[in-house]
């Protein structure tokens, strides 16, 4: 029976994007194709589960809700229709938050793509033709660039450098750009605002 590599899961609220503020189970994948400099998972920590096993884990985490965000990592490097499935026949609404790079399995009700193409050294291609909402991190320092990806919402995310006082500037000229550019909104990383998984 196929296993997924899980990290965690865990029920908290959305912190960012279109759903922010909303109750969900976060299932978090291990493991990704990119290396990023502000990513903060540990990826060498995981537990093998069947598509069975993490529904159940979902079920015991946040028993009254039943919206999933499978994040990571990478989820698009595991998911597969089997385990989209399995949520949906749970009774789950399955958003999915990805970098891009790889198709995804069909029934997925939700997709954030966060392109990070900007921040690593390979070359590396958006190869999702449309998503729900397409959120980049801002960083003040790489030009805002869609992909060529067709999104319903557009979100800029001011990054977090673990630095105060840069974390101001980037926010400033985060808004200023969105000021010159309406067609994006700003989206915050508003579980560490205020303190939340």
């Amino acid at each position: 029976m196929k296993t997924y590599r899980v990290n965690e899961i865990f029920y908290s609220l959305q912190g960012e994007g279109r759903w922010t503020g909303r109750p969900a189970v976060f299932v978090r994948m291990s493991g990704c194709n990119l290396s990023c400099p502000f990513c903060d998972t540990d990826f060498t920590h995981y537990t093998e589960m069947t598509a069975q096993d993490i529904v159940e884990q979902c079920l015991r985490t946040g028993s009254e809700c039943r919206f999933i965000v499978l994040t990571g990592g990478e989820p698009s490097l595991q998911a597969d229709d089997a385990l989209i499935e399995a949520w949906h026949q749970a009774g789950y609404y399955v958003a999915v938050e990805t970098n891009g790079t790889h198709l995804l399995p069909q029934g997925i009700d939700w997709i954030t793509c966060s392109p990070k193409k900007a921040f690593v050294e390979t070359q590396v291609a958006v190869v999702l033709p449309h998503a729900n909402e397409l959120k980049l991190v801002f960083d003040d320092k790489h030009p805002v660039d869609c992909c060529h990806l067709k999104a319903d919402y557009l979100y800029l995310q001011p990054c977090d450098t673990g630095n105060d006082e840069q974390n101001a500037i980037i926010m400033k000229h985060c808004i200023e750009y969105i000021k010159q550019h309406p067609e994006w909104q700003l989206s915050l990383q508003t579980h560490k605002i205020i303190g939340i998984q």
